[in-house]
C-alpha cells in the first residue's frame, strides 16, 4: 500500500492562534478521502500546507514522499489542486487557461479537457471573469483534473455548483475512484434497502451502517444481503456514491438496528 499523504504532529501557526495543531494522518493512494469537520477545523489549512502555499509552523509533512515547502516544484506537476477560491486568471478564455495548463503539465490530457468544458457548455472564447461563478468553477476543477494527477485535492468541490453539477462531478471522481480494484468489491459488498416505516426495524441480514427515515418509508445502507417482499420492500445495489456518504453520516448518528 503506497501512502501519497503523511503528517506528523504538523502544526500551523498565526500569532497566538493555532489554524492547526498536531495533526497526524496517514492516506493511501487509490482511495477517496473526506476531510471532515466544522468551519475553523484546519481542513484548509491543511490542504493549503499539502500544496505547498503555506509553510508549517512545525511538525512534518509529505506528499509522494516530498516536502511540499522544500520541493515543490518537483511536486507540482503531480498534483491537482482546487482552492476555495478558486483563482483563475480572469483576463484569459477558457481556451487560453486550458492552453496554459498544456503548457506547464508533463502529463496533461488536451482530449479530455476539451471534453469536459464542451460537456459543461463553457464557451472557449469567453473571458473567465465573464463566466458565472459556477463556470468558473468547472473551469478550475477541469484543469486539476486534465492535470491526470496522481493525488486531487479538492476544497470545498462542490461549492458554488449546481444540483445537477454537484451529482456528475460526484459521479466522475468516483468513476476514477471505481477503476481501483477493491472499490468493486465495496460496492458488492452493500445494498440499498426501501420499504414502508416501521415501528421497530426487522432483522438484517448484515451490517446496517445507516438508516434514513422518511414519512411514509424507510431507507437503510447494509453491508450484507437481503431480498425483495411482498409489503413493498425494495432491495438494490448501493452505489458508491451512497456508500461513502453513508458512512461519513454514520459516523454522527446512531444507528438503530
Amino acid at each position: 500500500m503506497t501512502i501519497v499523504l503523511e503528517t506528523s504532529g504538523l502544526t500551523k501557526r498565526y500569532g497566538r492562534t493555532d489554524a492547526l495543531r498536531g495533526c497526524d494522518l496517514s492516506l493511501a493512494g487509490g482511495k477517496v478521502t473526506g476531510l471532515v469537520g466544522p468551519n475553523g477545523a484546519g481542513k484548509t489549512t491543511l490542504l493549503n500546507i499539502a500544496v505547498g502555499l503555506h509553510r508549517p509552523t512545525a511538525g512534518r509533512i509529505r506528499v509522494l514522499g516530498l516536502d511540499p515547502w522544500r520541493e515543490g516544484v518537483a511536486l507540482l506537476s503531480r498534483i491537482g489542486f482546487v482552492a476555495q477560491d478558486r483563482p483563475l486568471h480572469g483576463g484569459f478564455t477558457v481556451a487560453e487557461t486550458l492552453e496554459i495548463g498544456r503548457r506547464l503539465n508533463p502529463r496533461w490530457d488536451q482530449a479530455y479537457a476539451l471534453a469536459r468544458v464542451k460537456h459543461f457548455g463553457l464557451p472557449l472564447d469567453r473571458r473567465v471573469r465573464s463566466l458565472s461563478t459556477g463556470q468558473r468553477a468547472q473551469v478550475a476543477l477541469t484543469l486539476a483534473l486534465g492535470k491526470r494527477p496522481e493525488v486531487l485535492l479538492l476544497d470545498e468541490p462542490v461549492a458554488n455548483l449546481d444540483p445537477v453539477a454537484r451529482l456528475e462531478l460526484l459521479e466522475e471522481l468516483m468513476g476514477v475512484f471505481a477503476e481501483d480494484g477493491p472499490s468493486d468489491a465495496l460496492v458488492r459488498e452493500h445494498v440499498l434497502v426501501s420499504g414502508p416505516r416501521r415501528a421497530e426495524h426487522e432483522r438484517a441480514e448484515g451490517e446496517v451502517i445507516e438508516v434514513r427515515q422518511a414519512e411514509r418509508q424507510t431507507t437503510r445502507l447494509l453491508r450484507g444481503h437481503a431480498t425483495q417482499s411482498d409489503d413493498g420492500t425494495e432491495v438494490r445495489p448501493a452505489t458508491l456514491e451512497e456508500i461513502v456518504v453513508g458512512y461519513l453520516r454514520s459516523e454522527r448518528e446512531e444507528v438503530p438496528q
